[in-house]
């Protein structure tokens, strides 16, 4: 896909950042009818790792076949897999359909410390990665769905990139945007992207002030979601932090 992307402004994105993705699937739900955003089976191979918000850069392996898939093409320049290590963009993440494959690994050691250099902003594949030990410790976040020892061409060949691709179930389009966390990964598709950020915001400040009410005893029926009585609670609360601000 080669169409230029209009860009999103930094303030919608740094209010993104702060959108977990148990959020952001509420918000793609009530607002576009989104269901299918979650990527199943995909989760933080370091839990520790901490939470991403980027851009999906994509590639995209299919069935290896003995003629196409010869060990001799992991040092082609051209090769998908080998081109994407040196043309993602800083910032984002390699999103990679890996048919959910889990028996072969797709990212490893090498090439995930050469990503992080880049400024790949995290891995996230239906598949497995290798060297796990060493991708674990490492600075690059990764999201997968397990580890496993053999290279990419036992099973896999690198078919493209920058193109449309399922992962984990879910439609994943260049310029999507992923947020990964605790909870696993979503994918936000870039025209939501504004909405999410907007809606998400102001739904985690919503959610701050009723569990704030939970804390203090408040029965969660009327609350969590909240009746017309604490939703007037909460706008005058939200008035208030804007007269003393």
């Amino acid at each position: 896909m080669n169409k230029t992307l209009a860009p999103i402004a930094p303030k919608v994105l740094e209010k993104l950042k702060t959108v977990p993705s148990a959020t952001a699937t509420l918000i793609l739900l009530k607002k576009f009818g989104i269901r299918n955003c979650y990527l199943r089976g995909v989760k933080a191979l370091n839990p520790a790792q901490g939470k991403i918000c980027a851009e999906a850069y994509t590639l995209r392996f299919i069935p290896h076949r003995e003629d196409l898939s010869r060990p001799e093409i992991l040092g082609d320049q051209e090769y998908a897999p080998r081109k994407v290590i040196e043309t993602v963009p800083e910032g984002s993440a390699l999103v990679i359909d890996a048919r959910g494959v889990t028996d072969v690994g797709v990212v490893g050691g090498i090439f995930g410390l050469r990503l992080h250099q880049r400024g790949c902003a995290a891995v996230i594949t239906d598949g497995a990665v290798r060297d796990a030990r060493e991708l674990s410790d490492g600075k690059l976040p990764i999201y997968c769905n397990g580890t496993g020892a053999p290279a990419s061409i036992t099973m896999h060949y690198g078919a493209d990139y920058q193109v449309p691709i399922g992962c984990g179930g879910a439609a994943i389009i260049p310029g999507d945007y992923l947020i990964g966390d605790e909870d696993g990964v979503i994918v936000v598709p870039r025209a939501c992207v504004e909405t999410v950020a907007i809606e998400g915001a102001e739904q985690e400040r919503l959610e701050g002030f009723l569990t704030s009410l939970v804390e203090q005893g408040r029965p969660t029926l009327g609350t969590y979601p909240p009746n017309e009585e604490t939703r007037a609670e909460y706008d005058a609360w939200v008035a208030s932090l804007e007269t003393s601000a």
